[in-house]
Formats: C-alpha cells, structure tokens, sequence
C-alpha cells in the first residue's frame, strides 16, 4: 500500500482512497501518462458519494458509474472492447539435410477466428486502462484482470488501475438501511467487488504481467459519513 507516498498521490486522494501498487503501475502513471494521470487524479478528487447513490441498485441502475462516465468522457476516454483472430504460418524448412534454416514463405497458413475475443475494459486513453467495479459479484475481477493482462500482452496498453469499494465503506452499509428497510450489508456482501477481493487476485499475479494500480473509494467520499456512522 502507498498511502505515503505523497510524491505520485495528493494528500486529499491519500485521506479518501487506498492505494495498492502492483508492478510499479504508480511510478508508470506518473512518469511516462502524467496527463492520464492527472486527468484520473481529477476523477477520483471529484467523486461524491451520497447515501442515495449508495441505496440504490448495483449494475446499470447504479448512478456511481455514471459519474465517472460524466468526468472521463469529456476528456476522451473511451470504453473499447477488442476482439482477434490468430494466423498461423508454418514455414517448411528447406532441406532435409540443413537444419535451421528455413523457406521464406509459409507452406500453410491457418486462422483461428475469434482467438482475442469480447475483452472489453471501462475506460482507455492513449495506453492506459480503467476499470470501475462498484458492486458486482467478485468474479467480475477475474476478468477485468484478464482483459487488462490481454490487452497488455497485445501490446495494447502499458498500465491499468481499477477502482472498487475499500472495506472502510463497511462502517456505512452496517449502520444504513436501503429503500426497503433492509440492512445494505445484505447487499454489499462479501461476495462483491470490494478491494479485498481485488488484493488477493493481485497477490497471487493473476494480473500477469500488467502493472495495477488498485484503489478502494472510503467511507470519506460520502457526504456526511461522519454523521451517518454515528447515528
């Protein structure tokens, strides 16, 4: 975690986020997209979480995503989604006394249609990506994790950060109910996308080579949690 490291993150970010650092992601953001960086910095310093928004309905009827969307959008990030085919050339070799040395053209070639198929990631400008998980089953990391890794091993981007809940949020959802009287612990359960479930899937590299930044929204992004917690 890189909670001090006020060199790459602001201090108002460090007081409202969590911030894991997986293969030198942060050093790379700020020293080869300062833009990008910058630009996601703004995000993340523009996030205001209400009790509301936090009631609401995860998937398309959350209205967290759509805050992002309004930020990034406007500032040319794009949600991509990339798909491939394989070909495959085999090159007979020359002669059957030579070894090593081989004909210019291939003898057959093959296609394997759909080999890169339906990654696709939130955000991405110029070679970094962003990924929002606000409340979904945790599985869903598996694969942002693997589209980040794909699209990184494709020589597409050189960094991802994804952003979800930290387990500060928890200290809210236990003292709240939603809309229907229900404790919104029921509906934020352990289960979900939460920086947890995030970490140990980076722990154990199923990222692959891809450099990460992780980041967890805290309980300091919603409007009055002091107030809310100690209702």
């Amino acid at each position: 975690m890189v909670q001090e490291n006020e060199k790459y993150i602001d201090r108002d970010l460090l007081q409202k986020f969590e911030f894991y650092n997986y293969g030198h992601a942060l050093e790379i953001l700020h020293d080869a997209f300062p833009l990008e960086w910058a630009e996601l910095k703004i995000c993340l310093q523009k996030l205001r979480l209400t009790l509301e928004d936090i009631r609401k309905a995860g998937g398309n009827e959350s209205p967290i995503p759509k805050k992002f969307d309004d930020i990034l959008y406007p500032l040319g990030w794009r949600e991509i989604r990339i798909s491939g085919d394989l070909t495959v050339k085999k090159f007979p070799r020359l002669t059957a006394q030579r070894r090593g040395r081989f004909a210019n053209k291939p003898f057959e070639t093959e296609i394997i249609e759909g080999y890169i198929d339906g990654h696709n990631i939130d955000f991405l400008k110029n070679r970094v990506a962003f990924d929002l998980e606000w409340n979904s089953k945790d599985q869903t990391f598996d694969r942002d994790l693997l589209a980040m890794r794909t699209y990184f091993d494709c020589g597409l981007i050189d960094v991802g950060v994804i952003v979800t809940r930290s387990e500060s949020l928890n200290d809210i959802f236990r003292a709240e109910t939603d809309s229907h009287g229900h404790p919104l612990m029921k509906k934020y359960g352990a289960s979900t996308t939460w920086i947890g479930k995030l970490i140990y899937r980076l722990d154990s590299r199923r990222n692959g080579g891809c450099p990460i930044l992780a980041v967890g929204i805290g309980k300091e992004c919603v409007e009055g949690y002091d107030r809310l917690i100690s209702n």
